[in-house]
């Protein structure tokens, strides 16, 4: 059975062959400013932008957490933009991640990412500005897409770690 692989290295530059998708956790009051979204910016205006209109158009569509907006941004290249944290502080109702939205939306991007028959890259969802644990996540990903047959490579910046 496939695992995760973990590297170091820059998750918006994922240097592998075929279809890629590179996943992150977005909030559901659709800020967007700090964290890997800023990485994402800097390489390409069109996930923030996308996002920004889904969540302005939100009485219109799915936005909620949960949902999953694929943005092309590239050659068989997409940005997954997924809603799995409820605000962007930690506060008297804990952390800002929503562990189940998370599972919901890698289930959803599961057959998204077969469909292109692509491969999933990603920083550690959920467990940045969001608060989450990696000991919480990483069974949401390895059931939801590497339990599916999909390539997931997670990218740690120098000095993190497994």
């Amino acid at each position: 059975m496939l695992e995760i692989t973990y590297v170091r290295g820059d998750a918006t530059v994922p240097s592998v062959k075929g279809g890629k998708v590179i996943a992150h956790v977005c909030n559901d009051i659709g800020g967007w400013g700090k964290g890997f979204v800023l990485a994402l910016s800097r390489r390409w205006p069109q996930p923030e932008a996308a996002y920004r209109a889904w969540h302005r158009d939100r009485a219109r569509n799915d936005f909620a957490l949960g949902a999953v907006q694929l943005v092309e941004v590239g050659r068989s290249l997409w940005v997954a933009n997924m809603i799995g944290q409820h605000g962007i502080r930690t506060g008297s109702k804990g952390v800002p991640v929503r562990y189940e939205a998370i599972d919901t939306a890698l289930a959803r991007l599961a057959g998204e990412v077969i469909e292109r028959g692509a491969s999933v890259h990603m920083p550690r969802i959920g467990c940045g500005l969001a608060g989450g644990t990696w000991s919480r996540v990483e069974p949401l990903v390895t059931e939801r897409l590497v339990g599916r047959g999909i390539a997931v490579t997670v990218y740690d910046h120098a000095g993190g770690g497994r």
